[in-house]
């Protein structure tokens, strides 16, 4: 008996787990039928596609279907699809109407013919370069959507894509974030191929890859992942490709849409993925063995990995000499510790640590703090949020009165609150001096900000604990974040890299690309060789002492 009701209730379990499994199935069938008649192929008649073409994206004005006639007795009724604005004209006429039109064509009689035409209208008739066979009427909107001319026939039941990109584009400028002094001045634009262009015109190298893709279901944005094969780590390169390719979003308008999808600490208030405007910096980090990420419509490409001393350096310290480009990466650093801690040191010797301030220094303080309302926390909280609204001010405005604002408001500001007896003299100073270091280190300026309110209010609490808490807090929170599988202070912990690090050594001095960045080929320059000064036959124009003689003679 046992054993019977054993058997049944297994019976009755199998039974059952593989009628779930036959619905599973069933339900997985049922969206791929939907699919299909969703995305359905182009049909040989022409009036049908263009009807579903039309009510596909609407009655939209930019839309054109220009129909024509093939062949010499104009039999063969055919349509050119494009949107008004995003093709060149030129190319229109000249390239795909007028040798379609110049040509005999009859009516295809089956649809093996009309393949057979497409193809013939595609390796001998276009000369355009880039033309594509289509198979549905999805991949007609797409291309129309994105700039392509799509020729439709009679009785083919393909369609054939021609390219024909001609949109107004923003011509390749100094980008305003990157300015320099020596070096190139070309920045990235928003446009995708003229970005990938400025790629290769750096980097001529065979190796150089662009791995296209699209993202975003409504915008169709197209991305391309930029690396030096044999050079860069092919597992951060597989990385990147996968998390670009889990994305499942509507829209990507800008690369910091893809920023805060694939970045590895989204709630840090450190970047784990950089980003730059001008070509030479991101061949320079390609070279390095990173990644970069260009977006369609964004004149920022994304790198990958970053590191923390990155954002300490300039394309410029790669063009001036060595010892100066040095001595600027170290009075970064000194800008980056005054901007974040310099306004806590000040709250918590003035509040905790008076005996720790020379009496002169002392006597001034209090005597310009005289008659103050406010404590010395509450006082540098008033002027950091006054040149936070001023420099947002500044940036947001145009540019000629944004720049006026906020120099002109902060020069009023900060005198009126001193002849009000709101805040002191030394307090104005401080925050000041804080403020314009913040703008050395622009790639910093965000978390900066934030720092300096989290040391502000452990200083206020517990005065020099409270900020030595702070810096020991932010270098273990510096320590535990990666980029990539590449960790964040990777530049700094390794002996071999730091040559180009705290300090920049001279070009001929770095042999060897950054480790953990580049995993093969590693070697930049094959031998340690320093230049050397001594001059050559060639360059004192090969005269020896005999030759000497001789002249002289």
């Amino acid at each position: 008996m046992i054993w019977d009701l054993l058997g049944r209730k297994i019976g009755f379990y199998s039974h059952r787990q593989s009628s779930g499994t036959q619905q599973k199935n069933e339900k997985k069938q049922e969206p791929e039928k939907k699919k299909d008649s969703r995305d359905p192929e182009i049909m040989d008649r022409l009036e049908e596609n263009l009807t579903y073409i039309e009510n596909l994206l609407g009655k939209s004005g930019d839309i054109k279907m220009h129909r024509f006639r093939l062949g010499k007795n104009r039999e063969c009724p055919a349509a050119l699809l494009f949107v008004d604005g995003l093709i060149n004209q030129k190319v229109i006429s000249d390239e795909i109407l007028y040798p379609i039109l110049s040509m005999d064509y009859t009516v295809p009689s089956s649809r093996q013919d009309g393949r057979q035409r497409i193809d013939q209208l595609q390796e001998k008739v276009l000369c355009s370069g880039d033309t594509q066979i289509l198979t549905k009427l999805s991949q007609v909107a797409a291309g129309i959507l994105s700039g392509d001319a799509v020729l439709l026939v009679e009785g083919c039941a393909v369609g054939l894509s021609v390219s024909a990109k001609g949109w107004e584009k923003r011509g390749v400028t100094e980008p305003e974030t990157e300015s320099v002094v020596r070096g190139p001045r070309e920045g990235f634009t928003e446009n995708f191929r003229t970005n990938t262009s400025l790629l290769r015109r750096k980097i001529k190298s065979p190796s150089l890859r662009m791995e296209q893709m699209t993202i975003g279901r409504k915008t169709l944005t197209n991305v391309c992942i930029s690396y030096l094969e044999g050079v860069a780590n092919p597992q951060v390169v597989q990385e990147v490709r996968e998390r670009l390719s889990r994305l499942d979003i509507d829209s990507v308008l800008d690369a910091g849409y893809l920023e805060e999808y694939i970045e590895d600490a989204p709630f840090s208030i450190f970047a784990t993925v950089g980003y730059t405007e001008k070509p030479d910096v991101a061949a320079a980090k390609i070279l390095e063995g990173r990644v970069a990420i260009i977006t369609d419509g964004s004149p920022f490409v994304l790198t990958a990995p970053l590191l923390f001393i990155e954002t300490f350096q300039t394309a410029e310290d790669y063009y001036i000499r060595p010892l100066f480009a040095s001595l600027m990466r170290i009075l970064r650093y000194i800008a980056y510790f005054i901007s974040v801690f310099l306004p806590g040191i000040y709250i918590a010797l003035t509040t905790y640590h008076q005996e720790l301030i020379p009496t002169t220094l002392l006597l001034t303080i209090a005597s310009a703090r005289e008659g103050t309302p406010f404590p010395a926390f509450f006082e540098a909280l008033i002027m950091i949020f006054s040149f936070e609204i001023l420099r947002e001010a500044g940036l947001r405005l145009p540019r000629p009165v944004g720049q006026a604002v906020s120099i002109v408001g902060a020069l009023i500001m900060g005198d009126a609150a001193v002849s009000a007896g709101l805040v002191g003299a030394p307090m104005v100073i401080t925050i000041a001096l804080t403020t314009v270091s913040g703008f050395i280190i622009p790639e910093q300026n965000d978390s900066m900000s934030l720092l300096r309110l989290i040391t502000m209010v452990f200083a206020a609490a517990l005065g020099g604990y409270g900020i030595c808490l702070c810096f020991l807090g932010l270098l273990v929170h510096l320590g535990s974040l990666s980029s990539f599988g590449v960790t964040y202070f990777n530049g700094l912990s390794i002996s071999r890299d730091l040559e180009d690090s705290i300090v920049r050594m001279p070009l001929w001095f770095m042999t060897k690309r950054p480790a953990r960045i580049a995993k093969r080929d590693m070697t930049r320059r094959k031998y340690f060789v320093p230049p050397d000064p001594r001059p050559t036959a060639s360059a004192t124009g090969g005269i020896s002492d005999s030759g000497a003689k001789g002249d002289g003679s």
